[in-house]
């Protein structure tokens, strides 16, 4: 069963310098001769050097029952040849350092899951490594994906608005210039029934003029209207 990370931390330094040239990066590790581990690693499917494949399958069984000291081991074998890894794939340095982190996570959690006969532990830990490497690169695109795509949604919107409220005022002035070309009874009799909401007996009233007659003028004013304005029935 995974057990959780050593010393209560969800995540444990890394320390890991450039992948290239590096002749140590982390103390002597515990296992084995006591020789640095390699910056660039092996990648080869063999696990080489002070730690060889069988120790370091061994100190992967001791990692899974839970033994601090054997991951710290593990760690200074492994973190140099994770990072690597992440790095061809992640290429930003901070973003591959957290990546890094989770993958030596989820060596430590998943310790009893592996199976010698398998594959050596450094091609595991590539493995784990690489994947997780996709995966946040695959994480970073979707969510730049999702940005663009709300910033295009929000211009569209903003370029929508814009454009109706032209329209909207264009209208306006083309009904003000078409009224301005009725007669003054029939600019009275419109506006009243259409921008007051007057009733015909109303504007009659109001304008002092028989209800034949402003009938009369408000059917003629709104086909003027019509016509000036291009409107099709």
């Amino acid at each position: 069963m995974d057990a959780p990370p050593p010393d209560g931390r969800s995540r444990p330094p890394l320390r890991v310098l450039p992948t290239t040239g590096a002749a140590r990066v982390n103390p002597p590790s515990p296992i084995g001769t006591g020789r640095p581990a390699e910056a660039g690693g092996s990648d080869n499917g063999s696990d080489s050097g002070s730690t060889d494949g069988g120790e370091l399958a061994d100190v992967m069984r001791q990692v899974a029952h839970g033994d601090k000291q054997a991951f710290s081991g593990l760690y200074d074998a492994l973190a140099p040849l994770v990072f690597g890894i992440v790095l061809k794939v992640v290429r930003d340095r901070a973003q591959s350092e957290e990546v890094a982190q989770e993958v030596m996570i989820d060596l430590w959690r998943q310790a009893a899951r592996y199976r010698p006969d398998a594959g050596s532990v450094r091609t595991w830990a590539a493995t784990i490594a690489h994947r997780r490497a996709v995966d946040r690169v695959r994480s970073a695109q979707a969510a730049a994906d999702r940005e663009q795509a709300q910033a295009a949604r929000e211009h569209t919107t903003a370029f929508d608005e814009v454009s109706e409220q032209v329209e909207t005022r264009l209208a306006s002035e083309q009904v003000r210039r078409c009224l301005r070309g009725l007669t003054e009874l029939q600019r009275q009799a419109v506006t009243l029934a259409y921008y007051q909401g007057l009733t015909y007996r109303e504007v009659a009233e109001t304008l002092r003029t028989p209800l034949p007659t402003i009938k009369t003028r408000m059917r003629d004013g709104l086909i003027r209207l019509r016509d000036c304005m291009g409107v099709t029935t």
